[in-house]
């Protein structure tokens, strides 16, 4: 029976969105690597819901590209995918480009990036991937969200992951350090309302991601 005992289970019914979240984060952080066999049966029972909501997440997952099937033959983790992971870092990067530029930011924002910043510079050096990522995630939301445009948020949503799965598999191969400097610089762009610099500094930031396909 597959071991699926890396997801934990879902504590109030939200059936298919609250499967899709936790399955999706399992497979971005590695608790279930490329090539892991998926069968709804194992992730419902772990997961404590039944097989239908389980089968609509792995169908939206597979959308996501990080699941494979094939019809009455098999389903399973995605393998990485470097093509698609260049496709999404350039969607990604231009996105967040046009986030900064848009966004209207106060002494508030800039404070939790700051903050958010701080717990990043943290993480790096526990070594603690896992807070690293999501200290990075809500940094760059904050611009996300003060530019309004929900089209780039849910574009966001579903493109993120095939980096960030890639990121916890090849942390260390990352220049997070240089990250933390990087991030302080976008601040201060963002708050000297240089929208040129800090656009340039976040394709800069997001096109470090692209020396990481050298390994996928």
């Amino acid at each position: 029976m597959l071991d699926v005992s890396a997801l934990p289970k879902v504590s109030r019914p939200l059936l298919r969105d609250e499967a899709y979240e936790r399955i999706r984060h399992a497979i971005i952080d590695g608790s279930l690597p490329p090539g892991t066999p998926l069968r709804d049966a194992d992730l419902a029972e772990q997961l404590g819901l039944s097989r239908a909501p389980v089968r609509q997440a792995l169908l939206r997952l597979a959308e996501d590209r990080l699941v494979v099937s094939k019809p009455q033959s098999y389903t399973r983790v995605a393998e990485f995918d470097a093509g698609d992971v260049r496709d999404a870092v350039r969607l990604v990067r231009a996105l967040h480009e046009l986030a900064v530029r848009e966004a209207r930011l106060g002494p508030r924002q800039f404070a939790e990036m700051r903050e958010a910043n701080d717990r990043f510079r943290a993480a790096v050096a526990e070594g603690d991937v896992g807070k690293a990522i999501e200290a990075d995630d809500e940094l760059h939301d904050i611009p996300v969200r003060a530019c309004g445009n929900r089209a780039v948020a849910a574009t966001l949503d579903r493109y993120t992951p095939l980096l960030r799965r890639l990121e916890y598999a090849r942390f260390s191969s990352l220049p997070a350090h240089r990250s933390v400097a990087r991030h302080e610089e976008l601040i201060a762009a963002l708050e000297a309302g240089d929208e040129a610099a800090a656009a340039q500094l976040t394709s800069t930031i997001w096109t470090d991601l692209e020396a990481l396909l050298e390994d996928a």
